[in-house]
């Protein structure tokens, strides 16, 4: 009998203020370092994604987003890594201003406009920002 496939599961924040996205520059990471990708995480033990994605934001930016604000955007199922499930959110109020809270990782904080994304930045999570537009909210990527 086969193996049971495991799927790691990480959550992305599209912080959306007017048209524009909040995006972090990677580095000392070991995995595309100098590209811009969505502030993100991986679950931990006992989490639901909810759950994930706000303690993400606050880890990574500094802001507080309640429950409420989540609004489920994308699912993707990423060949990075062996397989991940990739869920992706919107959220339009939280408190607080964005900040760097992990400058050894990340050299800098910038917002975009949806429709001029970065030219460097991850390529899946471009995939879904694209695929969000398009009105799509699942998505196989790189299998």
């Amino acid at each position: 009998m086969p193996a049971r496939h495991q799927v790691t599961t990480d959550v992305h924040l599209i912080l959306l203020r007017n048209n524009e996205a909040l995006f972090g520059r990677r580095q000392n990471t070991g995995y595309e370092d100098g590209a811009y990708h969505l502030p993100s995480g991986h679950l931990e033990a006992g989490e639901s994604v909810v759950t994930a994605l706000i303690r993400e934001a606050k880890e990574e930016i500094g802001v507080t987003i309640q429950p409420e604000a989540v609004e489920f955007a994308h699912i993707m199922h990423n060949s990075s890594g062996g397989g991940r499930a990739a869920f992706f959110f919107i959220v339009r109020e939280w408190d607080g201003e964005p900040v760097n809270r992990e400058p050894e990782k990340c050299s800098e904080l910038a917002w975009f406009p949806l429709d001029a994304l970065p030219d460097h930045m991850i390529a899946y999570c471009r995939a879904a920002l694209e695929d969000i537009a398009a009105g799509r909210s699942f998505s196989v990527f790189g299998w």
